[in-house]
């Protein structure tokens, strides 16, 4: 029953992903927001008379029954934003999905996800940049998600090689599972269910409009640790995603090309504006992102006999560091449930006593 009213909440008119999300932390969760009085409702800041005819309005509720039959026909999995399997990466995000349509066996909580994106007409020298790249990762044995469109170009080229790789690849779509677009993508999609998976915020029956592609390309940013940008014009879904990106403090990263050519113009802007990091190859990323010391096998840090003096939150982020080669800013915020601007103060007190080391790629290490 509760899924029911978790799809109704995404059919009232008017209510976004925001005044959702406020919603659900003021009622505790979807059902209780439709069993909520006028009164209750009314108390909350943000909803007015307009919002509250359209929660108790019949046209959610037969929409999600429509919905929930077309799930459950087709063993979708919904994934609401306060379910242990919702992607945490995408919480941090103010405009994160409140539900999420799901078809695959990949884990959306991988330890890294990376997001791959670029233009529709892909070079060859684009293609090559982009296997190359996942290949390197395979090699160096990192356990990578390659996140991206399913999109003609840079998008299609990473599921493919990923696939080809056996890495776990997701394609965030911009419409709903009852489709796939572009078409001449079926046969990648039906493989992408197996060794990885299809995501969506849209309900079945949206078309591929493209109003929505750039609510899409949020999806691709917020996912992942790092973006990046492959080949790319100055204007286009791929600089957009990379704007997200930077919006949501993610890294950003872009390849460089020819100053000549149009695909490359996009990615030089990037770095030129300092948008988004120059990497050249696998290496580049490793070093940016502090994955290379994953790669070191035998080196585990000797804990201090006598921890230095801290104040309660400095101890909270000490002991949730004890033992961790590294942790990244996301996650550290995810386990101590503070405001980014608490965390950020006591990772820079932390800093400046000589307890941690700010890495690449928003990561902190103790000292």
């Amino acid at each position: 029953m509760n899924r029911l009213y978790q799809i109704a909440l995404t059919k009232i008119k008017g209510i976004g992903p925001r005044t959702a999300r406020n919603l659900l932390n003021a009622c505790g969760s979807a059902e209780n927001i439709f069993r909520a009085s006028k009164k209750e409702l009314l108390q909350i800041p943000t909803i007015g008379k307009v919002t509250l005819d359209a929660i108790h309005a019949a046209q959610p509720m037969e929409e999600a029954a429509r919905e929930l039959d077309f799930v459950e026909k087709h063993r979708i999995e919904l994934l609401s934003i306060n379910d242990a399997a919702y992607p945490k990466r995408l919480l941090h995000c103010e405009d994160a999905p409140i539900l999420l349509y799901y078809k695959g066996q990949a884990n959306l909580n991988p330890t890294k996800c990376i997001s791959i994106v670029g233009t529709r007409n892909a070079t060859p020298y684009g293609k090559q940049l982009c296997d190359e790249l996942i290949a390197d990762l395979k090699e160096e044995q990192m356990d990578v998600q390659v996140v991206s469109g399913l999109a003609y170009g840079i998008d299609v080229q990473a599921h493919r090689q990923a696939l080809h790789l056996h890495l776990p690849t997701i394609g965030v779509l911009g419409h709903g599972l009852d489709t796939i677009y572009p078409a001449a993508h079926r046969e990648v999609a039906a493989q992408m269910l197996a060794e990885g998976g299809l995501l969506t915020e849209f309900p079945s029956g949206t078309i591929p409009d493209r109003k929505n592609f750039p609510a899409r390309n949020r999806i691709i940013a917020g996912m992942a640790d790092v973006t990046i940008v492959v080949e790319a014009a100055r204007k286009g879904g791929a600089l957009i995603t990379a704007e997200m990106a930077n919006g949501y403090h993610r890294d950003v990263c872009a390849f460089p090309g020819r100053i000549d050519q149009v695909y490359s113009e996009g990615c030089n802007y990037l770095i030129k504006t300092n948008r988004a990091h120059l990497i050249r190859h696998a290496q580049d990323l490793l070093y940016l992102m502090g994955w290379e010391s994953e790669k070191k096998t035998g080196q585990t840090r000797q804990l201090e006999l006598i921890p230095p003096t801290l104040t309660k939150d400095q101890q909270r982020v000490y002991d949730y560091m004890l033992g961790k080669e590294q942790a990244a800013i996301d996650d550290i915020m995810l386990h101590l449930e503070w405001p980014s601007s608490k965390l950020a103060m006591v990772l820079l007190e932390l800093e400046m006593n000589n307890v941690l080391l700010a890495l690449p790629g928003k990561c902190y290490k103790l000292i």
